[in-house]
């Protein structure tokens, strides 16, 4: 505990330090990008991207392995990703583009023959005569814990500037995600706002490879901003806590993995950003389980409380048990089932709140759709006390006409 509290609090030591940052602004920044396209309905790509990292991964350590005797030299390789996965999002646009293929199918053909190709040049590199070849099989999971200040500087830095990209075009990118014919007329480019989404989104799987592996950090651009849709319906809001989930996942993976020797950052880091998806899953006040648990849990008392009130009023017998149980709680009837003179006030009151809600749905049909179970609700919560008035009226001479 001692060990996680000193990383916890920056004092561990320099390099773990400038490493957890470098974590939490990749993530901040992955999640900001992963709301974009998870808004814009292309989480998929980002699989494709991360997945065609590897052959100019692969390439990249070759030519320098060739070339100095040791592959590892983290700013080669993370262009050769870059051209790599750059080349996989052209074929990506082209086949969905230029065929009837679909926008799935062009994914998993990229997929899987690029990371396939990869795979065979991994091998290759295997039975070359090149330093660094065990240290290139930490890109598919992440490295964190190899990893130089100089390298950690890097990622910072790369997270940094994307960070500041997304902040300059979230309005943009928020535009063509939401109505992307009402950006045409606003002048916007949507083709090359898209395109600038899909680099921002690859930038971010080339950054996060020694972090994360290219396999796992896809998580990274999907997971934050799944999480952050349970407490929100505001895009800016959901921008910004996708940012602040992300980057919490990664402290809270780098701060674990520093506690032990030979503990993987980065699939603690995914890990992590689950557990706080699942916090969000289970505990969010508008879409969590629990509160969709409760919220069913007072629907059905307020029918069943509302279904007796109006028995009640119609003589109608009750046999249901939860029905009784509420009624008696509420004091409305005594234990053998007759109605108390408070029971049958309320009751007269739920049949004239049901008439009046009845006419409201009968003249006006088109609002009453947009009213969340009216009629479970009291009206006068609902209407202002004019409209309820007007209701009054109506009702009234709906009975002296009647007579």
């Amino acid at each position: 505990m001692e060990t996680w509290w000193r990383a916890l609090t920056f004092t561990l030591g320099y390099n773990t330090s400038v490493v957890t940052l470098g974590a939490m602004l990749l993530a901040a920044g992955a999640g900001m990008v992963g709301t974009f396209v998870l808004l814009r309905k292309r989480a998929l790509v980002s699989d494709a991207i991360s997945h065609a990292t590897l052959p100019g991964l692969a390439l990249a350590f070759i030519l320098v392995g060739l070339a100095t005797g040791d592959g590892r030299y983290l700013p080669a390789l993370l262009l050769g990703a870059a051209g790599s996965a750059a080349i996989g999002l052209w074929a990506v646009q082209a086949i969905s583009a230029r065929t009837r293929l679909g926008e799935d199918a062009a994914i998993g053909a990229v997929l899987s023959s690029f990371f396939a190709f990869g795979v065979v040049l991994i091998t290759v590199i295997q039975s070359m005569a090149v330093a660094g070849q065990a240290g290139l099989t930490g890109y598919l999971v992440g490295a964190t814990a190899g990893m130089l200040a100089s390298e950690a500087k890097l990622i910072a830095g790369s997270a940094l500037g994307l960070l500041l990209a997304v902040l300059v075009l979230r309005r943009d990118l928020l535009l063509i995600c939401f109505d992307t014919d009402f950006a045409r007329t606003q002048g916007l480019d949507t083709g090359r706002l898209d395109l600038v989404l899909l680099m921002l989104l690859m930038a971010v799987v080339v950054i996060g490879l020694k972090v994360t592996g290219l396999i796992l950090i896809v998580a990274l651009t999907i997971i934050p901003p799944v999480a952050a849709r349970f407490w929100t319906d505001q895009p800016m809001r959901m921008v910004a806590l996708a940012a602040l989930l992300g980057a919490l996942a990664g402290y809270l993976g780098v701060t674990v993995s520093s506690v032990r020797e030979g503990l993987p950052t980065g699939p603690l880091i995914v890990l992590s950003a689950f557990a706080l998806f699942m916090v969000s899953f289970l505990f969010s006040p508008r879409r969590g389980v629990l509160a969709s648990l409760l919220a069913y849990r007072r629907l059905r008392r307020r029918v069943h409380l509302r279904q007796g009130l109006l028995a009640l009023a119609r003589e109608e017998p009750i046999f249901d048990d939860l029905t009784l149980t509420l009624l008696r709680r509420r004091g409305h009837i005594r234990r053998d089932g007759v109605a108390t003179p408070a029971g049958l006030a309320a009751a007269r009151d739920a049949e004239h709140e049901e008439r009046l809600w009845a006419l409201y749905r009968a003249r006006y049909p088109d609002d009453a759709l947009h009213r969340e179970h009216a009629g479970l609700v009291p009206i006068h919560e609902v209407l202002s006390p004019d409209a309820i008035m007007a209701l009054e009226t109506q009702l009234l001479g709906r009975r002296e006409a009647a007579r």
